[in-house]
This record gives structure tokens, C-alpha cells and sequence, in this order.
């Protein structure tokens, strides 16, 4: 009976052994939702599975008699389910980080082997990296997801939350078994072909197609321009990256061993290409750096696969996790080029009572071509857009797009269209808009801005008023815009109205015709500032400075001239009448004078940034900056009195030059150089007449430590620097990473000059030494210098800095003050 029992036994583990399991599946993470690629799925106690592809999917299969498998990456806690032996099965992961995981290398005595890897990588990057191509270029999918995440039991109890219940019981099934719930936003897809150039350096992304819906988007031309591949460019082969407008240093920097920890962990074949498998860690865990794994080829030390973490204990403000998963292929020309790139951005709870914000971005490429560069005209936009960009149904994109949507993804949309309609949400947002804006979309008309509404000064009194423009659903040649204020003192009405017409858009080109009259400060008169600017809006209240009544009349005609180029050409006729003691005199025998004057002006400015990044927003071109190039301004402006209405004939001369410059890990500098000349005899309210501040808030364009009105110009240069360290300093001093405190510093220095013609012009009261009592400060051969020292990052949204005044200390100055400001800034 024994020998029976075990017959059948060793029958039934043979049997067993004999059937084939296989198991199918996607690994995710918990938090996010995102794919884990590259993880390795092993069925529990055998050496047989697969690892993840770049989407977190695998497929293992084994002969022997198993019960369970189990899936691990680095930092992640393992994790093992039961499957059915013998049969062909789903099963599905979602892993938790393990931040334990995620420790430093141990350093051991001898030589690492890591380092010998990394050396060669560094050897070889000119033939690798892809900006060593004459030109390359490729189709690119980009799929973007921005999701409401970590929802607060008290948040999930407003009242807004509960007129969206239906959306919320969704939630649940959106976040999968074990994930966690989710308020899907925004969703958006595009299709479009990215091309660059080597010599001279651009770049063009021509936007095929889009498909987006999110909340409080209407229209959605900038954002189907921002949600293409150009704003998704990660190359690692670059010594700093920009993420999030910080700069993060590779882990395959030519300074390398700076800032980084290695492990050499493992060697495989990926895709045929024999490939070093190296971990990688930041010596300084609050620096603004990656840790995470890396994949290297043997014979090219290529960069094959990357998968990069920046901590939550870097120094970064309400960011909870900044992730980049990147996989390249080689090009038949040989530097390599990425065919999938994944980003997933989490940002923290602001309280615990509120909620986070996750965005995820997909990127996939092919059909790539190198070294065929186009002609200089086709880069004359950095971006452009099809003309039937928003025009495709669902065929389109079963067809087209690189990567199937799962049926997460497409219940996404379907989500957000039904949250889009809660009319709460609508209200919500629309307030949003306005508060970054300044104005309110109703159909077809925006109302706004917010800073002519209302107003209080020692001229006007109380002021109130109203403004209005059109938008693109109303035109998309024709823009009609302006507001109207009236003062209950002065019993003033004051409007701006004008027209612009889009001539073309590919190259841009307005003609704009504006009208208006307006009470200015002096060193406001000849300063164009927008409206809508909080600065504006601050100074039409308390006592204004040498205000004038401006009655303006202006024609400007804008042109894109070639790739970098642009210019503005403008004729306007003004009139300035005084509201204060003020007299110039209007014949040479300095008999008659007159408190205000007319002028008739023409300029021409050209303005040059050789990588300016420009979008469209709906009727309005917006720069993003340049890159790395430094942006040039040149100016010259003629005053005609040979012209009916005018009164001086002049000539003014400017030019200015600005950089971000990016200093390793020194941090980030910014500096900004101009200069202009005035030719002529004019009253000094028509000169250069910098900008002080009086107040305790730190303004970045204003010089910190002047008056409102202290210096008059006909002649200046001046230079405008300030530095960031971000964490270079505080990093080191052990009580204060936790801070992420970051030290700043800054100087301002002016040189002027005013000639005794423009001082003689205008009528000053004589003191008792029978000179003229300026009301500004005389200029001397010392040039204004003002310097600042500081923290910023305080509690995350506060910078202190102290000012010393160093040159013009005399009199009535400020010499010293500490000013605040606040920057919501990552």
C-alpha cells in the first residue's frame, strides 16, 4: 500500500513538473501609479522570471512546481502574491517605496570598481551624446497626466468636495488594489516631430496633433504647445540638468566624483548590448542631486537605461518625489537617442489638511533621422502648430499614438470631463485664473485687470474703474482692448483703449494702435509697464510722486525678423501736464515757462536672444527666456519739434544686455548690463529717472535703498547681479540642513551723469547760495552702489536680506535696511 501511495505521489510531482505556469502582469507604484520598469519578477524560490519593460509590464513562465512570485527593485519593499500552478494567469503588482533602501554605498579599501565605468563613460560622451549629431530628429508621442493626490479627510469634508461625490466614488477604482485614491485634473496627448541642429544651435517642434481636457482649461492653445516633447528634454549627458527651474547635477558629469556615491551591482544583456548594472547615491543627500540605478554598455559606455530619484531630503521646497525613468537606442551614426522617457513629480501636502499634486509625463520617440539638417527659415519658431492640431477623433489616435491607453487612462477622460461640469469646480478655477491673471473669461470677452478696478492716491482720491479685451474666441486676428477709471477728487475720468491686428503669425507680425490718458509718477512716465502687474497696481495708492497728467497716443508695429530676431517700431505723441510745482522754460532767453509739454516720438528697438523660447497664448506671444544664450536690446528713439505738437528735438540712445548663468554647484547667478545716452535739451522728467523703494518689501527691478525719485540721467550704465547659492553653504552646517535654507546675495551699481543744459531747462527755486534747489540728488564722478546679503527658503516662502548703502550715504539717506519678500519658488 506504501509503495502504492508513493507511485501515485512521484506520479503527481511529475505531472506537476511537467505543466508550464505562466504569469502576465504590470508593476506599479502604490503612491503614484505609475509603471516601475526594470524590476525583477521571480517565481519564489527558483531563479526563473523576467524584468519589467519600460512600462512595468513582464510575462514569466516556468515548468517547475510553483506557488507563489515575487517581485523586488530597489527601493521598493518586496512583494510576493500566490498564483495557480499550471495555468496562464494576471497578475498585477503594486510596491511600496522603501525609503530604508535607499541608503548610502559602504566605501571599502582598494579601488571601486565603478570608477573605471565611469571614467569611460566621461571619455566617450562626444561619441554618445546626442548633441555631438549635425542634426537629428523624430516623431514624438507625449502623454501628460496631473492628478490631485494625498486628499485630506477634512478636504474630502468641504463643501466643494461633496458636490463631486460622483467623481470621488470613482476615485477608488481609478487607484486599483492597492493604490492610492486619486482626483485626475488633467490629461493631455500629443503627437508632434521635434528637429534639431547642431551648427548654429535650434530646435523646432512642429505640434501634429493634441488631445487634452482638464479643469479650467478652455481653449487650450498654450497648453497644447506645452504639453510636447520640448518641455520633456532630459539629457543626462549634460553636467546639469534644469528640473523644475533648478539645476541638478548628472550622475555622469564630467565632475563626477564631486558629488556622487557608486556600487557596481550587477552585469546583463539588455536588448543584445552587454550592460554594467551601477547604483549611484549623492554625497551630500540635501545637494540637488539623483539617486538610483544606471545601465552602461561594455564596448561603447553608453548610457542604455537610467532610472534617477531626486530625495525628498533635497534641498527643494514642496516637492515630495522628482523621478526620471529614461531609455536610449543607438543612432547609425552613433551617439544614442532616447526612445522613452517617463517623470513622475510629486508635490507634497502644503498642510496636512489639504491636498497634494502629482504630474506624471510619458514621452515616446521613433522614426528618428540624423544628421539631415533643414534650412535656417524652418527653425524661425521654436514651436509652431498644425492647423488642425485640435482637430482628431479617436481613429486618429488608435492609429497613431505609440503606446495603447490602459483603461485607467481612458476613464481619466472621461473623469475629468464630468468634474469640468460641476459648476463649483467651474467657479473655483475661474477665481484661480483671476488671481494669477488679473482677469475673468466670460465667453468671449475677458474683464480685467484687476489692478484698474480700484485705487486710492493723494491726486485721484478714491479711484474706481473697469476694464475689458477680447479674446481668441472672439478673434484670432483682432484684439480690442482698455479700461476706464474715474477719480472722485480730481473728478477725472482716465481710460487706455486699444486695437491690435495679427498681420501674421508665422512670422509674428502686429500692428497695434493704443490710446490713453493716465495720471503717472515721474519715474513712471516713461516706463512701460503692464497694467496687470502687481507692481502697477501697488502704485496707484498713497502719496504719488511728481505725478503727471499723460495723454498718449501710440502706433507700434512689431516683426519677427529671423530666428532670434525681433522688432518694434513705434510713433507716439504725448503730452505731460504737471500736477505739482513743476516749470521749464520754453525760449532760450529763459523768460517764458510752461508746466507741461507735448512730444512726438519715433524708436526702433531690436531685441536678440539666439535660443528665446516663445509660445503662443491664444493672441498674445509669450517668451519663456532664453536657454543659455544672453538676450541683447538695442534702442534709439528720435523726438521731433520740427512736427506740429511737439516741443524738443532729441536723440536717445539705449542698450542693454541680460544673463541667467548657471554656476555648477556654486548655484545660479543672474546679471543684467545697460546703458543709454540722451542727445538734446530736455526737462529731466523726460530723462532716465531709476526707480527707488521706499517701502520694507524687497522689489527685484528697483534700487533698494534710493528714494522713489532720487537721481535724474541724461547719461548712465548700470549693472544688476544677484546670486543664489541655493544650499552651497547651509547644506554643511549640520542644524540646518533639515531648513533647506538657501544664502543670497546681490549688488546694484549705477553711474549717471546730467549735463548743466538739462538742469538750466527747468525752473528750480533758488536757495540762499543762489543755486538751484534740485529735487533730486546731484550726480558726482562715484557711481551709486548698493549691496545685499540674505536668506531666502525661510519657512519656504520668506527671504530676508540686509542692504548696505556704500556710495551717497550723505543727507537724509537709508544706508542700511533689511527688506522681505515672499516667493512661493521650488
Amino acid at each position: 500500500m506504501r509503495s502504492i501511495v508513493l507511485l501515485f505521489i512521484l506520479y503527481l510531482s511529475f505531472f506537476s513538473y511537467g505543466q508550464t505556469t505562466i504569469v502576465s502582469g504590470k508593476v506599479t507604484e502604490t503612491a503614484t501609479g505609475s509603471p516601475v520598469p526594470f524590476a525583477t519578477v521571480i517565481f519564489t524560490g527558483t531563479s526563473e522570471g523576467a524584468i519589467t519593460d519600460f512600462d512595468g509590464n513582464f510575462i514569466a513562465e516556468t515548468s517547475l512546481p510553483v506557488d507563489s512570485i515575487e517581485v523586488s527593485y530597489i527601493g521598493y519593499i518586496k512583494r510576493v502574491k500566490p498564483l495557480s500552478r499550471g495555468t496562464n494567469q494576471v497578475i498585477n503588482f503594486q510596491l511600496d517605496e522603501d525609503v530604508v533602501a535607499l541608503s548610502e554605498v559602504v566605501i571599502v579599501p582598494g579601488e571601486n570598481p565603478a570608477f573605471a565605468i565611469l571614467e569611460g563613460v566621461v571619455r566617450n560622451k562626444k561619441k554618445n551624446d546626442k548633441r555631438e549629431l549635425n542634426a537629428y530628429e523624430y516623431e514624438s508621442y507625449t502623454r501628460t497626466e496631473f492628478d490631485v493626490d494625498n486628499i485630506s479627510d477634512k478636504m474630502k469634508q468641504r463643501k466643494i468636495m461633496s458636490k463631486i461625490t460622483h467623481v470621488l466614488d470613482s476615485i477608488e477604482i481609478i487607484a486599483g488594489e492597492d493604490g492610492k485614491p486619486m482626483l485626475p485634473v488633467l490629461i493631455s496627448e500629443a503627437i508632434s516631430r521635434f528637429h534639431y541642429r547642431k551648427n548654429p544651435v535650434a530646435r523646432h517642434e512642429r505640434m501634429l496633433r493634441t488631445r487634452l481636457t482638464g479643469v479650467g482649461i478652455t481653449d487650450g492653445t498654450l497648453t497644447s504647445q506645452v504639453i510636447g516633447s520640448s518641455f520633456q528634454e532630459y539629457n543626462f549627458y549634460q553636467n546639469w540638468m534644469n528640473i523644475v527651474s533648478k539645476e541638478f547635477s548628472s550622475p555622469i558629469a564630467d565632475g563626477w566624483k564631486l558629488m556622487y556615491e557608486y556600487d557596481l551591482t550587477d552585469s546583463l544583456y539588455i536588448d543584445d548590448k552587454y550592460c554594467y548594472q551601477l547604483d549611484f547615491f549623492p554625497k551630500q543627500e540635501q545637494d540637488l542631486a539623483f539617486s538610483g540605478t544606471m545601465w552602461i554598455t561594455k564596448d561603447e559606455f553608453a548610457l542604455k537605461r537610467m532610472d534617477a530619484q531626486v530625495s525628498k531630503k533635497a534641498n527643494l521646497n514642496f516637492i515630495e518625489k522628482i523621478k526620471i525613468q529614461q531609455e536610449l537606442v543607438p543612432t547609425e551614426a552613433g551617439p544614442w537617442l532616447p526612445s522613452k522617457t517617463r517623470v513622475v513629480i510629486d508635490v507634497k501636502q502644503l498642510t496636512p489638511n489639504t491636498a497634494g499634486l502629482l504630474s506624471k509625463f510619458y514621452v515616446s520617440n521613433k522614426d528618428f533621422i540624423v544628421n539631415q539638417p533643414k534650412e535656417d527659415d524652418f527653425y524661425l519658431e521654436t514651436i509652431s502648430m498644425d492647423p488642425l492640431v485640435r482637430q482628431s477623433d479617436d481613429l486618429y489616435w488608435e492609429q497613431n499614438r505609440h503606446d495603447s491607453l490602459s483603461s485607467t487612462e481612458e476613464n481619466v477622460f472621461k473623469m475629468i470631463d464630468s468634474l469640468k461640469s460641476v459648476p463649483q469646480v467651474k467657479a473655483l478655477t475661474n477665481l484661480f485664473k483671476f488671481g494669477v491673471t488679473g482677469y475673468i473669461k466670460t465667453g468671449p470677452v475677458d474683464l480685467g485687470p484687476s489692478s484698474v478696478f480700484v485705487g486710492n492716491n493723494d491726486i485721484e482720491g478714491f479711484r474706481i474703474g473697469f476694464g475689458a479685451r477680447t479674446n481668441y474666441a472672439f478673434s484670432k486676428k483682432l484684439v480690442l482692448g482698455g479700461y476706464i477709471g474715474y477719480g472722485f477728487d480730481d473728478e477725472r475720468y482716465k481710460y487706455n483703449a486699444y486695437t491690435t491686428l495679427i498681420l501674421n503669425r508665422r512670422p509674428w507680425t502686429t500692428i497695434t494702435y493704443e490710446q490713453q490718458r493716465e495720471v503717472e509718477q515721474i519715474w513712471l512716465l516713461n516706463r512701460d509697464i503692464a497694467p496687470n502687474s502687481l507692481f502697477y497696481a501697488f502704485s496707484r495708492f498713497g502719496t504719488l510722486t511728481q505725478p503727471f497728467l499723460k495723454n498718449k497716443y501710440k502706433l507700434n508695429f512689431k516683426r519677427q525678423l529671423g530666428k532670434g530676431f525681433q522688432t518694434d517700431l513705434s510713433l507716439r505723441h504725448e503730452s505731460h501736464d504737471a500736477l505739482f510745482a513743476f516749470n521749464y522754460f520754453t525760449d532760450e532767453s529763459r523768460t517764458t515757462t510752461s508746466s507741461g509739454y507735448d512730444i512726438t516720438e519715433g524708436a526702433i528697438e531690436i531685441r536678440y536672444g539666439k535660443d528665446e523660447v516663445f509660445v503662443m497664448n491664444d493672441n498674445d506671444r509669450l517668451s519663456l527666456g532664453t536657454i543659455r544664450s544672453p538676450l541683447f536690446k538695442l534702442k534709439y528713439a528720435r523726438g521731433f519739434n520740427e512736427l506740429i505738437g511737439s516741443d524738443f528735438n532729441y536723440h536717445k540712445l539705449q542698450f542693454s544686455v541680460e544673463k541667467r548663468q548657471k554656476m555648477g554647484i556654486l548655484g545660479i547667478s543672474n546679471f543684467k548690463l545697460e546703458g543709454g545716452y540722451f542727445f538734446g535739451e530736455v526737462p529731466y522728467s523726460l530723462l532716465f529717472n531709476p526707480i527707488g523703494n521706499e517701502n520694507p518689501f524687497y522689489v527685484g527691478f528697483a534700487y533698494n535703498l534710493m528714494d522713489f525719485f532720487e537721481f535724474s540721467s541724461d547719461r548712465f550704465a548700470e549693472l544688476r547681479y544677484n546670486h543664489s547659492f541655493e544650499g552651497f553653504f547651509l547644506n554643511r552646517i549640520p542644524l540646518m540642513r533639515k531648513l533647506k535654507l538657501r544664502s543670497i546675495i546681490s549688488a546694484n551699481i549705477l553711474w549717471g551723469g546730467l549735463r548743466n543744459e538739462n538742469i538750466a531747462i527747468s525752473q528750480f527755486p533758488i536757495g540762499t547760495d543762489g543755486n538751484p534747489v534740485l529735487p533730486f540728488r546731484e550726480w558726482t564722478s562715484t557711481p551709486y552702489i548698493e549691496v545685499g546679503y540674505g536668506i531666502s527658503n525661510i519657512l519656504r516662502v520668506l527671504s530676508i536680506q540686509a542692504f548696505h548703502r556704500l556710495t551717497y550715504t550723505s543727507g537724509d539717506a537709508d544706508n542700511f535696511a533689511v527688506k522681505f519678500s515672499f516667493d512661493l519658488s521650488l
